[in-house]
């Protein structure tokens, strides 16, 4: 996953924190990520690259989930209860 500048990040933040502190479901949170991506592409014109590029940042973002924040988890949960 690639990691943008600082200031990139900054510009971002209060945008994104906002909008953590309303969603409350998976269903809310499908929708967000599926509408930034409309959005997007309404904003940069539709072709095969842009969607190309929505779709490979989603599956990017996923596995980036499971790397940083679902694996350690699991792996804590084994301490805690033991392996399969």
């Amino acid at each position: 996953m690639p990691y943008i500048p600082q200031e990139r990040r900054n510009m971002f933040e209060n945008a994104l924190r906002e909008l953590a502190r309303e969603v409350e479901n998976q269903g809310e949170l499908n929708y967000c990520i599926f509408k930034l991506s409309k959005l997007i592409i309404e904003r940069i014109g539709e072709n095969y690259d842009h969607l190309s590029m929505c779709s490979s940042a989603m599956e990017h973002a996923k596995l980036e989930w499971y790397r940083k924040v679902l694996a350690p988890y699991e792996d804590k949960k084994i301490l805690e209860n033991g392996d399969i």
